[in-house]
Formats: structure tokens, C-alpha cells, sequence
């Protein structure tokens, strides 16, 4: 397990042997049996380094006494083997400090460090990293100039930053560094540091498990901090054999010891933190492709896996943490619309699970930061998600596994970050049909207790002349007596017309909903010829009631996965999820406002003289009349100057994007929330994703439908006239792609996932005609077309 010492031993089963592979305490155990069963020969103690014994005591009396390290006495023993040209002395410290962990806690102290310069010996190390340190502060330069400037841009917004103080940690990451960059270029010493984290894992998970050596002493900590700093453990060994036990330890560390650590990496450099997200997720990539998983066998009982995403879920929140953060600008939770009916469990005499309210991960509240709050991460979100982990995941158990929050089986999505979009709304539609399969019974069991009228759908019956009027009348009925029922699978029907809705009458419904309320001669919506956006009309003069229908529709459509063609800024989506607007969400929203605002900060002149505004600002109502608004009090009589111009912008961001709006806004999250309020939306998507969930992608790759396109009544990929169509079809331009599609599935966009991911069926119209007949389907819906060759 140690080695004879000799970096040129030959001998196959010693661990100084190059290419000797790590074994644990029991096979080694089985191993030394054998050998001794074969009476193999032992190594001889290894003294090209020193002639004798007695000379390498005289030489090195304190060289076995030495029980930790620091960078001074790395480089002493180092200069001492360069000098004799055999690294064993110092392979075989690195070996014992490495492997032990009370050795490991304790080297590296701040406390009992002494750098290196103090040395004339070690100068020619230092002189070595003169060029790299440059570099370094180059960049960290750079990086400081870069967060200043962001947060110049934040604090025209007002927002409250999460800026962390420095966290304290006795351990010198910088020596630590140094020390590895010196070492990890001698491929012995490599071995070296391999074989000790293999041997110190085993004691270390049981520290944790058993002992709770953090809690007594925090120190303890230094041990992973000082194993990743070591660049090599992206390294085919690594991930093999140390990774995952180091994996399995670290994901055992108490909740205090994650936050402190997260915090800690957080500070790092975006490099390091890049670094580190790398070497986890390639763990997890080289653990799933090199095995297999299947209903059986799951990807959720692989530790390795397992625990290599709960240790890349603290170099997530380092990510959130080290970027631009507004942990204010929220907006204000408005209590949930209880159901005046018994639920099942209710019924049943158990308690609803739902009343515990939304799911709030541990180390996020124990770091009191939100996904929502980082505006922009160091890295961005989608380098975290592993498409290999997502390919193999069964999307069905591990959503069982997530609602039954069981601590025997771990869900991906307590590590949202992980998963792609796709993968997440399919988590979404099983919480969708579960809720609704639930509504079901509930109203089964209400006929048979109560005696009323099954109704176990939500059924509208709406005119086309009066969509909007039929439609607000019967849902707002709904939500005042039993908002539940919103969660009940949608049927509509519209009145003097057949058909059953299989969701293609849904789509037209929820489609003339929105044309009629986006109508500008409506007056609830502005439209932005530039953007083409719509935003809230602050002069609305309609109701409450019909934004409220509007958020119910928007609910819906997720709940009954349609996709909808609704255009509006990412702030819309940002307020849904609980952040207000500031003056950096008008760039999509308002980019005109938002470029004045930026020259306004920007201005280098004397502002209060040469732009003679005051925090009192004009618009324009319904019709075309100026309204005045004080952003402060006797706004009219305080003028803007270069010192109070960041909190003009910032009053005004607030004041387009929140106040202006309130009502309009308020009444349209109240009925989203009324559809979506239980489901686990919040804590699995990022706005943008809510965005892509209602509206579908842009991004449309007809070559990825053909592939997924299936053939019935006799055609097949290889006709001439499938050919044809396909060669046709893929000529369109990008309008007449969109036209095509709209015609096929009644929308232009893509679904979650992109076009690979809509099934579409060719078929014949019937046995003697070469006429197309079409059917696609998005999850469960279908869609039959007809289409003349």
C-alpha cells in the first residue's frame, strides 16, 4: 500500500512501481495472502538516495517526524531530491500527509506557514511562478474592473447585493497552488497524490458518518479544500478510482460545511470555478457511458453518480453566488386560493402534503440566495447540464422519487441545474396528469359520499362570437368556488359545433383568447412595433378580471401542455417567478427608455445643468393626454444630478416596470398562480424556461422531424412521393417553414426539445388516393390534417 520508496522499482506489486494501480485496505489484504501463498519476493529497502541508514538519519533526522506540510518544507525536501535526482523521500511524505487526514488538516496553515522568499534557497522556485502570478493578476484585475462596472450598472437599480465578506479558512489556498503547480508536473508525483486520496477517503466517510468530526472541529474542512485545488482530478485515473470516494465524502459533509465551502469557491476565480463544475461533470459523463441503466437498474442508485451531482450543486451556487445578485426586488407573495373543497387525503383522514408548502432546497436557504437572484452567473447555466446523465434518466421514477421525498432514493431534480429543459417538463406533465388523475377521484369519491354530478373534467362551453365573455364568466366561477377545478383535465366545446377535444380545440380556444386580449383596439395591451412585444397598458380601462383570465390561460396552456403564440418581454416571466422589474429589465421591455437611461448614467457633463430634468416624468394615457408622476416627493422641484441620477434611474425602472403596472400585473399572476400554484414549476424552472414551456422555441430543425417522422397505410421514408414532399419541404424559406408548421400542429414554434420531439404521422388518405393524411401529436394531443398532393 505504500511503496518501497523506489520511483524505478520494478516490481509489479509494489505501489512505488510506475503504473501501479491503488487498492483498497481489503483487497490489498487479499493481495498480500496470495503473494505470500507464492512466497514473492519482497523489495529491498530502497538507498540510492542514501548510501546507508545511519547516513540518511544524519542527513534527514526529522524527515519521518515530519506529520504535516507547508510550502516551506515541500520545497526543502524538493530541493533536496533535485539535487540527488530521486523524488522518493519526498513521494513517500506526500504519501503519508496525503492519506492521512489529520496530517491534511493540518498542513498548509496560515498559521504556520512561512513563505518560501524568506529563503534564498527557494527563490528559484518562487522565480519559476513569477510568470504565472502575473497572469493571475491580470485577469483577477480584470475580473475586479469588470464587477465594478456591473455593479455601477446595479446600483441604478437599487437592488441589494449579496456581496460576501471574505470567508476565513486557516488554510493557505494560495501555497496549496503553488505547491501543486510544482509538483503535478512530475508524473511520479502524480501517483503519489492518486494513491494517498484513495487511501484517505474510506477514513474520511467514516469521520462524517460516525463521528461528526466537523461539528468539533471545523478544520476539518481544509481537507477537501486542499484536494481540489489539484488539477489532475479531471484525469481518466482520477475519475476511476479517487473521484467517486471522494465524491461519496464530500456529499456526506453537514449542511454548515457545504454553505461555508460554496461560499468559499464562490470567491474563487471564474477559471477555478470552471475547473471544478468540469471535473464533476465528467465524473458523472464517464460513470453513465460506462455503464448501463434500465428500469432495474437506475441511474438514481448509482453513488458515484449520485454523489458527483450533489458536490456539482455547491460549484452551481459558488457560480450563483460569485455573479451579479439582486437578492431584493421581490415581489410579494400573495396567499394561495384555498380550495373550499375536501381534498382526498383529507377525505382519507390524512394530511395534505401540499400545505407544506413550495420546495425550498437546504443549501439554498441555508446560503439565503436563489437561482432567480443571480442576473448573470460566471458561467452559464446551460454548461451545468449533462446530456449523457439526461439520455439515461427515467424521467417517470425519478419524479416518483422527487415527490415522495424519500431520503433511501435521490431525484435529479433536487438538482434542477442538471437537467435540460426537456427533461424537466416531462417532470412537469407527470406532476400535470398525477394532479389531474387526483381531481378525478376526488370527484368520484364526492358522487359516492355526496351524491353530486360526476364531473371529473373542465368542461367550457363557450360561444365564438362571445369567447372572452363566456369563457371569464364560467372560469371566474370556477375560481371562486372551487379553484381546484382549474387543475382538472381542459375539455372545450364550442357551441353548435361537433368534434371531441383532443387538444386540438383547446389550442384554437386558448389561440382566440389570446387574439381577442392582445388586440390593441382592446386597449389592455401596448405593442412595441420594434421588439415586437407586448407590454401591460397602465391606462387599461378593463377590468381586473380579464388579466386575470389572461394568467388562468397562461396556467393552462402549461398545465395541458400547449404551446402558445404570446409575446412578452423575459421581465414578464422574471415577475411570474417573484422578482420585480428593474431598470436593467427594460433593455428588451423598453430598449429606447433603457438607452436614454444608460446615456443618462453615462453623461459626463454637468447633468443637473444640461439636461435640466427632475424626478418628475410624463406619459401619455389611453388617449393620447400627458399624465405627470412624482418618482419622489415634490418630484417637480428636485432636479437630476450626476449624484442622484442612479437613483432617478432606478425609481424609474421601478416605476414603468412594477407601480405603473401593479393592478394589471397582480390580477394576471393571481390567476397563473391559480393553475400552477402547486406545481413544482418554481423550484425546477428559470424564467427563460417558463418562456420556451409557454411558447415553444424558434429554433426549428426540420431535418430533426424528418428523422422522428413516422409512415402508416402503406407509405414508408423510402417513396418516391415522401421523398418528394421532404425535399419540398426542407426548400422553404424560414416563413414558409413557419406557415407549414403552423399548419400542422397550429403553432409556429417548436415544442421543449425542439421538433425531434413532435411525432408526426404520414399516412394515407385512404387506400386509392395518393393524398396525404397527417398526424401530430405533442405528448398526448393529436392533430389529424388533410393535405392535397
Amino acid at each position: 500500500t505504500e511503496g518501497c520508496g523506489n520511483g524505478a522499482c520494478t516490481n509489479e506489486f509494489c505501489a512505488s512501481c510506475l503504473g501501479f494501480q491503488p487498492l483498497d485496505h481489503n483487497t490489498a489484504a487479499i493481495r498480500a495472502l496470495e503473494l505470500y501463498k507464492m512466497n514473492a519476493k519482497l523489495c529491498g529497502r530502497h538507498s540510492a538516495a542514501f548510501p546507508d541508514n545511519s547516513s540518511a538519519k544524519e542527513t534527514h533526522p526529522t524527515l519521518l517526524e515530519v506529520h504535516y506540510l507547508t510550502e516551506e518544507k515541500v520545497y526543502e525536501i524538493l530541493s533536496i531530491c533535485e539535487g540527488k535526482k530521486d523524488y522518493s523521500p519526498l513521494i513517500r511524505v506526500i504519501g503519508r500527509i496525503f492519506s492521512s487526514a489529520d496530517g491534511l488538516v493540518q498542513s498548509f496553515r496560515k498559521d504556520k506557514e512561512q513563505h518560501p522568499n524568506t529563503k534564498e534557497q527557494h527563490k528559484t522556485h518562487q522565480a519559476k511562478d513569477e510568470d504565472k502570478d502575473e497572469d493571475d493578476k491580470e485577469r483577477t484585475t480584470a475580473m475586479e474592473q469588470e464587477s465594478e462596472a456591473s455593479a455601477s450598472m446595479e446600483g441604478a437599480t437599487g437592488s441589494t447585493e449579496n456581496r460576501l465578506g471574505p470567508v476565513e479558512v486557516s488554510v493557505d489556498i494560495e501555497a496549496v497552488r503553488r505547491v501543486y503547480d510544482r509538483l503535478l508536473s512530475n508524473e511520479k508525483m502524480e501517483s503519489a497524490f492518486l494513491n494517498a486520496l484513495v487511501y484517505l477517503t474510506p477514513n474520511v466517510e467514516l469521520d462524517l458518518t460516525y463521528l461528526d468530526v466537523y461539528d468539533t472541529n471545523p478544520d476539518y474542512l481544509n481537507i477537501f479544500i486542499i484536494v481540489m485545488e489539484n488539477s489532475s482530478l479531471h484525469s481518466p485515473e482520477y475519475l476511476e478510482m479517487a473521484m467517486p470516494l471522494f465524491c461519496k465524502c464530500m456529499s456526506k459533509l453537514p449542511l454548515p460545511a457545504l454553505a461555508k465551502l460554496t461560499r468559499l469557491w464562490s470567491q474563487y476565480s471564474v477559471e477555478h470555478i470552471r475547473r471544478m463544475m468540469e471535473t464533476f461533470q465528467q465524473l458523472i459523463t464517464y460513470t453513465v457511458i460506462s455503464n448501463e441503466y434500465d428500469s432495474d437498474s437506475l441511474v438514481n442508485d448509482d453513488e458515484c453518480v449520485v454523489a458527483a451531482a450533489k458536490c456539482l450543486k455547491l460549484v452551481f451556487y459558488a457560480n450563483v453566488l460569485g455573479g451579479d445578485l439582486d437578492t431584493g426586488h421581490n415581489e410579494e407573495e400573495e396567499p394561495a386560493s384555498e380550495s373550499s373543497e375536501l381534498t382526498l387525503q383529507e377525505l382519507l383522514g390524512e394530511e395534505r402534503s401540499s400545505k407544506k408548502g413550495p420546495r425550498v432546497d437546504p443549501l439554498e436557504k441555508e446560503l439565503g440566495v436563489r437561482t432567480l437572484d443571480c442576473r448573470r452567473p460566471l458561467i452559464p447555466f446551460e454548461e451545468f447540464v449533462n446530456e449523457p446523465l439526461n439520455d439515461v434518466l427515467e424521467m417517470d421514477k425519478d419524479f416518483t422519487f422527487f415527490k415522495v421525498d424519500s431520503e433511501s432514493k435521490f431525484s435529479f431534480q433536487s438538482c434542477p441545474f442538471i437537467l435540460n429543459a426537456c427533461t424537466k417538463s416531462l417532470g412537469l406533465y407527470y406532476d400535470n396528469r398525477i394532479s389531474m388523475y387526483s381531481e378525478r377521484r376526488i370527484t368520484a369519491l364526492y358522487s359516492l359520499v355526496q351524491g353530486q354530478q360526476l364531473n371529473p373534467y373542465l368542461r367550457l362551453k363557450v360561444r365564438r362570437d362571445h369567447i372572452i365573455d363566456d369563457a371569464l364568466v364560467r372560469l371566474e366561477m370556477i375560481a371562486m368556488e372551487n379553484p381546484a377545478d382549474l387543475r382538472k383535465q381542459l375539455f372545450v366545446e364550442f357551441e353548435g359545433e361537433q368534434g371531441v377535444d383532443e387538444g386540438g380545440v383547446s389550442k384554437e380556444f386558448f389561440q382566440l383568447v389570446l387574439e381577442e386580449m392582445f388586440n390593441p383596439d382592446i386597449g389592455m395591451f401596448t405593442y412595441d412595433e420594434s421588439t415586437k412585444l407586448f407590454w401591460y397598458n397602465p391606462s387599461s380601462l378593463e377590468n381586473e378580471a380579464q388579466f386575470t383570465l389572461i394568467g388562468i390561460v397562461l396556467g393552462l396552456a402549461i398545465y395541458n401542455n400547449c404551446i402558445l403564440d404570446v409575446h412578452f418581454p423575459m421581465v414578464v416571466y422574471r415577475k411570474l417567478m417573484g422578482k420585480k422589474g428593474t431598470y436593467l429589465d427594460l433593455t428588451d421591455s423598453h430598449p429606447v427608455l433603457y438607452q436614454s437611461l444608460r446615456e443618462l448614467l453615462d453623461y459626463e457633463g454637468d447633468v443637473e445643468e444640461d439636461m435640466m430634468i427632475t424626478f418628475q416624468i410624463s406619459q401619455t394615457d389611453l388617449f393620447g393626454d400627458p399624465i405627470t408622476y412624482d418618482l419622489k416627493e415634490n418630484g417637480d422641484k428636485i432636479p437630476v444630478n450626476a449624484d442622484n441620477r442612479k437613483e432617478f434611474v432606478s425609481l424609474y425602472g421601478d416605476y414603468i416596470l412594477n407601480k405603473s403596472v401593479e393592478r394589471q400585473f397582480k390580477a394576471f399572476r393571481r390567476g397563473f398562480q391559480m393553475v400552477t400554484n402547486e406545481s413544482p414549476l418554481k423550484c425546477l424552472f428559470r424564467p427563460e424556461e417558463v418562456e420556451l414551456l409557454i411558447c415553444g422555441s424558434r429554433n426549428l430543425d426540420f431535418q430533426a422531424l424528418e428523422e422522428t417522422t413516422e409512415y402508416d397505410g402503406g407509405y414508408s421514408k423510402d417513396c418516391r412521393i415522401i421523398k418528394d414532399f421532404w425535399e419540398t419541404v426542407h426548400s422553404f424559406g424560414e416563413e414558409d417553414k413557419r406557415l407549414f408548421l403552423q399548419f400542422t400542429t397550429g403553432t409556429d414554434r417548436a415544442p421543449v426539445g425542439g421538433l425531434g420531439k413532435l411525432k408526426m404521422i404520414i399516412a394515407k388518405n385512404g387506400p386509392d388516393t395518393d393524398s396525404l393524411f397527417f398526424f401530430t401529436f405533442i405528448t398526448n394531443k393529436k392533430i389529424a390534417l388533410y393535405l392535397t398532393r
